[in-house]
């Protein structure tokens, strides 16, 4: 086989042979890739790819890799990049600003969804279910901190490539990965004191952890930001220099025992490369050369993290019984089963409406391929059992290969389900709490930014007509603000024909339908459009086209006026550039000012 016959090739360079190194690099890469191309052709994540090709290469397989050694060195750079740049995407003041309902169900989820995965394996364990189980004492707490966690690789992905980012599902998913990430990596923290707990040891990591947040703080300040500013008109240098500071961070944060030990004091304040690898990527996240640093850093990350994937895969012992794909699938029912009798219940009585908190659960329904790298460490530490980690590897698998049909279902599972969640107490928000009556000039079908805009312009140019808007819309977070304006607002879904109704859409003069077709679910555009004028025959209806063969559609369904937002845009861009051109720039932002404000005079309900 002519990769096995690579792989094996001897280390003599110089006389035309591969070194073994490069060789089974290059094996690992190309298996993977052939599998990655063949796994996306079939809708299955990236990941799967990687881990089956290091089963395929592995001991259990063609044993084409000679030394899993090698592949599992350079699998450790990958996992410094990965928290390098997931610290770099660690955006604090945007946590901060995520309002107090998005703060606590952060916080709160991890434990709890750890505690009902330590619980479920217990209940497993004492009706004689899984025999790996009780092998290590550590095993519930691997399975709760397994479950607990969901996956941003494929979550953000699938938010991006759906254009979902900025919905309110999107947004709290969001904020939610990024403390399941926070949370993860305080379980790295304390986990080589899992097995034999040791109060000191644990907070004298804590102690290193702040030490080392302080000295990087303080160089990324004095020195860092002034290098990067020194070379970003070099782009190719942007690369060299992250991975500088990356390591450089790494360096010194290991290095704090033999620090103090010179000194004559043995703290044991050594920072983990994981850990110190993060905290060089969130001092530098917020500086302008943040988004420039992820983009070149990631096309090397993925290099070596798929390495780490196809190490995990050779990590992955034969399996000699049925026991550890069905207890897979244990536990990846049980991960799904914590989305909804966690993630649900807590987003929902922090005040999340059902719907967005139900979708939320349902998307994020995946485990994460950082708790993989936490069962990686755990196998180091001879915690768990190679058949255990072998046991999260394929639920994750399972759960990885489920992750899109759930979330293209999403909504439609909800709308399954709601009757059901409202049987059992889960409403659905009311709607205003005044029901005075009041003539309803404009109709509004939800709030995203066009209507955001639009709203703080009426209220800046014609604020007598708030007070005769009625809007419907989901997202019960902006009500306070909506109702602040003097609009109505009622909580609905705007497809939903009753909700238009209560909304007094069918009153309504003119009604906006504002929300792009990639932004609705459930209903497009057009469908929307068909019944408004089904509710209300006399209302002119303005409607938003993403295309421009989709204008003549929404005339056919009922539409008196289709605007195309890309085309407004392009008068503005080329009004700008004109300016640019005449070299009046300043005459350009002077106008901007007159016609919009200053940025810091525009009040708009979503930023």
């Amino acid at each position: 086989m002519a990769i096995a016959a690579l792989a094996s090739s001897p280390a003599h360079a110089a006389g035309g042979a591969v070194p073994t190194l490069v060789a089974e690099i290059g094996a690992s890469l190309l298996f993977a890739g052939g599998l990655a191309v063949v796994f996306a052709r079939l809708g299955i994540p990236s990941i799967a790819a990687f881990i089956l090709a290091g089963v395929a290469l592995g001991p259990i397989g063609l044993q084409v890799i000679t030394d899993p050694g090698n592949i599992e060195a350079i699998a450790q750079i990958g996992f410094v990049l990965l928290l390098f740049v997931i610290g770099l995407e660690i955006d604090m003041p945007r946590i901060l600003a995520s309002g107090r309902t998005l703060l606590l169900a952060g916080f709160l989820q991890f434990p709890l969804t750890l505690l009902f995965g330590m619980l479920f394996t217990k209940l497993l364990m004492l009706l004689g279910i899984g025999g790996l189980l009780t092998e290590a004492p550590l095993s519930p707490l691997y399975v709760g901190i397994a479950i607990s966690v969901s996956s941003s690789l494929l979550v953000v992905k699938l938010f991006q490539e759906h254009f979902q980012l900025d919905t309110r599902p999107g947004q709290i998913s969001l904020i939610i990965l990024i403390f399941q990430d926070i949370w993860a990596i305080v379980v790295t923290l304390v986990q080589p004191s899992l097995g034999n707990p040791d109060v000191f040891a644990v907070l004298s990591s804590f102690m290193g952890i702040g030490l080392l947040i302080i000295v990087a703080a303080l160089l990324s300040r004095l020195i860092a930001t002034r290098a990067f500013g020194w070379i970003a008109k070099k782009p190719e240098l942007i690369l060299l220099g992250a991975i500088s500071w990356c390591f450089a961070i790494v360096a010194l944060g290991t290095s704090f025992d033999g620090l103090t030990h010179m000194l004559g004091v043995d703290m044991k304040l050594a920072v983990g490369s994981g850990m110190a690898a993060l905290i060089a990527g969130a001092t530098i996240a917020s500086s302008p050369y943040s988004v420039e640093i992820v983009t070149k850093v990631g096309l090397v990350k993925d290099f070596f993290v798929t390495l780490f994937f196809v190490g995990l895969g050779m990590s992955i012992p034969a399996l000699t019984s049925w026991e550890v794909p069905l207890l897979a699938l244990l536990v990846a029912f049980m991960a799904l089963l914590a989305r909804q009798f966690v993630f649900f219940p807590v987003f929902y009585f922090l005040g999340i409406d059902q719907r967005s908190a139900q979708v939320s659960s349902i998307q994020l329904a995946q485990i994460s391929e950082f708790s993989l790298v936490i069962m990686f460490l755990g196998l180091e530490l001879q915690h768990i059992s190679q058949e255990f980690a072998a046991v999260v590897i394929l639920a994750f698998v399972i759960t990885a290969v489920l992750t899109t049909p759930l979330f293209e279902n999403a909504y439609h599972i909800h709308d399954a389900v709601k009757g059901a969640l409202h049987r059992l107490g889960f409403r659905e928000p009311g709607g205003e709490e005044e029901e005075s009556e009041h003539e309803t000039i404009l109709g509004m079908l939800g709030i995203h930014r066009d209507a955001s805009s639009f709203l703080e312009e009426l209220s800046r140019h014609q604020p007598e007509l708030l007070k005769h808007t009625s809007i419907v819309d989901f997202n019960v977070a902006l009500h306070p603000s909506i109702r602040a304006l003097g609009a109505h607002v009622v909580y609905g879904d705007i497809s939903n024909e009753e909700a238009l109704l209560h909304a007094k859409i069918d009153r309504a003069r003119i009604v906006l339908c504002s929300i792009p077709d990639n932004l609705l679910r459930g209903i497009d555009t057009a469908a929307l459009v068909k019944l408004v004028r089904h509710v209300n025959p006399g209302a002119t209806i303005i409607a938003n086209a993403i295309h421009i063969s989709d204008w003549q559609k929404l005339r056919e369904a009922g539409a008196d006026i289709v605007y195309l937002p890309h085309l407004e845009v392009a008068k503005t861009i080329l009004d700008a550039f004109n300016h640019a051109y005449d070299q009046e720039i300043e005459v350009y932002e002077a106008q901007q000012i007159e016609r919009f404000g200053t940025p810091e005079s525009r009040h708009e309900i979503m930023d």
